[in-house]
C-alpha cells in the first residue's frame, strides 16, 4: 500500500471529456487521458483491503489493488503485467466495462470509490506508448487445430488463450472486418476502431489466421470444419433484437438500434451511409434506455438530428444505491453518458403503444405506465395510469431494447445443437455444446451480456478446450 492515508487526502477524479462543441462535430473518442502524475494520485486513494471486493465482483478476477499499489510506486511495467495476466483486452474494457468492481469498492461505502476502469486504461495506454506491448508467439507449436467462430470479445479472447497455449488457432469472422460487435456495434466516439485493429495486428503477429467475409454455415460447412479442426468454439454473439410489436410497425423509418449502428460505423469507416438511416435534420425518438439506446442518441447527434427523445417503459431509476441492492452489489442507478449530456430529452415510464403515419413514421403513441402494485410474488404489475396518454414526433425511431437469444439459422439447422430454456446454445459445465469438440463461449452461450463476462466466458473455454485436446 503505496500511501495509506491516500483516501483521505486525494478526492475521486474522473476521465475528463473533450468540450461538448467540439466532440458533437465528430467520431473521435469523447475522453481525454490523464496525465501518469493524476493517474498516481487517484491510484494512491485504493486502501489494498484485506478482502478486495473489487476483485470479487469483476468477472475477470483483476488484480486491482496490486496493480493500483505499482502506479502509485512508479512501477508501469509491473502494473501492465499483472494487468494483462488476467484481462487480454483492458484497452477495450477499460472505454466499455460499466465498471462493476468500482461500486464494490470498499472506499465507496461512505466515500466515492477508486478510478479503477480509468486506471486501467492508464495501464494499459502507457503500456502500448512505452513499447511494453509487443508480439509474444509462442516458442512451441502442437499439432492441435481449432476453429473460432465469431471475433468479438469473446471469440478473440479464447483463440488469444489456445494461440498462447501453442495450439494453431483460424477465426472465422462473417463480416468484412473483424471485432464483431466491438467493430460495428460499438460508435468510434467510444471505441475508436484504430485501438481494435492495434491489438488484431498483435494477435496476427502472434500466429493467429484471421478470415473474414466467411459465413460459417453458409459460405462454409460446420461438416468441413469438424474433418479439419480438432475443435470449434461458437462464439458468434447474442444477435436477434427484441422487437415491438404494435400497430404501425411495418411503417418505413423504424430500425432496430444494431442496424443503425451497424450503418454508422461503416459509414466512419469510409462507406456510403444510405439516406433512410441518415437522422439529420428528422425528429429521432429512440426506445430503450440503456448503453445501447445511448450509444444510438450520441450518433444521432452527431448525424445533425433535429432533436433526440429517449424513452424508457421502466421508472427511473434512483441516483443513490437503492436499500434493496447494498454493497457490494451492482446496484440499478440512473447512468447518465457522455451522450446524455450532448442533448436528448429523456422520459421514464412510457409505453409506446402505437406507430402513427402513412407509409413512413411521423408520430408515436404512448401512455405513462406505473409499477407501483406487486403481485402475490412480489413482482411488479405494469399499469397504465388513465388520461395520461401523449405523443411524439418521430420521423425516424430505433428500438434498443436488447436481443432475446443468437441467430438460429444455418448453425442450429446443420448442427442440431441443444438449447437452453432462453433459446441460447446449452452447455455443460466443460462449455461443450451437446456435440463433442464443439464448444461454445460468450453471449451466445449466456445470452445479452457485459463485455468483462464475455472476455471472461471465453477464457475459460480456452482452458476448457485445451483440457478437452490434451484427453483426445
Amino acid at each position: 500500500m503505496g500511501d495509506p492515508k491516500g483516501f483521505l487526502k486525494v478526492k475521486r477524479k474522473l476521465l475528463e471529456y473533450r468540450p461538448i462543441c467540439d466532440r458533437i462535430k465528430d467520431y473521435n473518442e469523447v475522453v481525454l487521458l490523464r496525465s501518469e502524475e493524476v493517474a498516481k494520485l487517484q491510484a494512491s486513494r485504493c486502501m489494498d483491503c484485506g478482502t478486495p471486493f473489487c476483485n470479487w465482483a469483476c468477472p475477470l478476477g483483476n488484480y486491482i489493488p496490486e496493480w493500483n499499489d505499482c502506479i502509485f510506486k512508479n512501477q508501469w511495467k509491473t502494473a501492465y503485467y499483472l494487468l494483462q495476466s488476467t484481462n487480454n483486452f483492458p484497452e477495450f474494457t477499460g472505454r466499455l466495462c460499466p465498471a462493476m468492481c468500482e461500486y464494490a469498492c470498499v472506499l465507496g461505502i461512505n466515500d466515492d470509490p477508486v478510478t479503477i476502469r480509468e486506471n486501467e486504461i492508464d495501464i494499459i495506454e502507457y503500456a502500448f506508448n512505452s513499447g511494453l506491448v509487443h508480439p509474444m508467439p509462442p516458442k512451441k507449436r502442437t499439432n492441435k487445430k481449432i476453429a473460432i467462430v465469431g471475433s468479438g470479445p469473446s471469440g478473440l479472447a479464447c483463440a488469444d488463450i489456445l494461440n498462447k497455449i501453442g495450439h494453431n488457432v483460424m477465426v472465422f469472422e462473417k463480416s468484412d472486418k473483424l471485432g464483431g460487435i466491438l467493430r460495428y456495434g460499438i460508435p468510434d466516439f467510444k471505441l475508436d476502431k484504430k485501438i481494435i485493429d492495434r491489438r488484431l495486428s498483435l494477435l496476427k503477429e502472434e500466429g493467429m489466421e484471421f478470415i473474414t467475409n466467411t459465413n460459417v454455415g453458409v459460405s462454409i460447412k460446420f461438416s468441413q470444419l469438424r474433418k479439419e479442426f480438432d475443435a470449434i468454439a461458437l462464439t458468434g454473439g447474442c444477435r436477434v433484437p427484441r422487437d415491438l410489436k404494435i400497430k404501425g410497425r411495418n411503417l418505413k423509418n423504424i430500425y432496430f438500434a444494431m442496424y443503425y449502428l451497424i450503418h454508422s460505423n461503416r459509414y466512419t469507416g469510409g462507406k456510403d451511409l444510405p439516406d433512410n438511416v441518415n437522422a439529420c435534420n428528422k425528429n429521432v425518438v429512440v426506445i430503450g434506455g440503456g448503453d445501447t439506446g445511448a450509444d444510438c442518441v450520441g450518433t444521432a447527434n452527431r448525424q445533425g438530428a433535429k432533436c433526440v427523445v429517449q424513452i424508457e417503459l421502466l421508472n427511473q431509476p434512483s441516483e443513490c444505491r437503492p436499500e434493496n441492492q447494498p454493497w457490494p452489489l451492482y446496484p440499478m442507478i440512473l447512468k447518465t453518458s457522455s451522450s446524455h449530456q450532448e442533448g436528448v430529452k429523456r422520459e421514464w415510464g412510457i409505453l409506446t403503444k402505437e406507430f402513427i403515419g402513412d407509409t413512413s413514421v411521423k408520430k408515436i403513441s404512448c401512455v405513462r405506465v406505473d409499477f407501483s402494485t406487486k403481485d402475490a410474488k412480489g413482482c411488479s404489475i405494469m399499469k397504465e395510469i388513465p388520461g395520461t396518454e401523449f405523443e411524439i414526433d418521430a420521423d425516424m425511431v430505433i428500438l434498443a431494447l436488447g436481443f432475446i437469444h443468437p441467430q438460429h439459422n444455418y448453425i442450429l439447422e446443420e448442427l442440431q445443437l441443444q438449447l437452453d430454456e432462453r433459446k441460447n446454445i446449452k452447455t455443460n459445465s466443460n462449455y461443450m455444446t451437446s456435440i463433442p469438440g464443439i464448444f461454445s463461449a460468450g453471449d451466445m452461450r449466456t445470452g445479452q451480456s457485459l463485455i468483462v463476462r464475455s472476455i471472461a466466458d471465453g477464457r475459460i473455454c480456452a482452458y476448457n478446450i485445451d483440457k478437452y485436446l490434451l484427453n483426445t
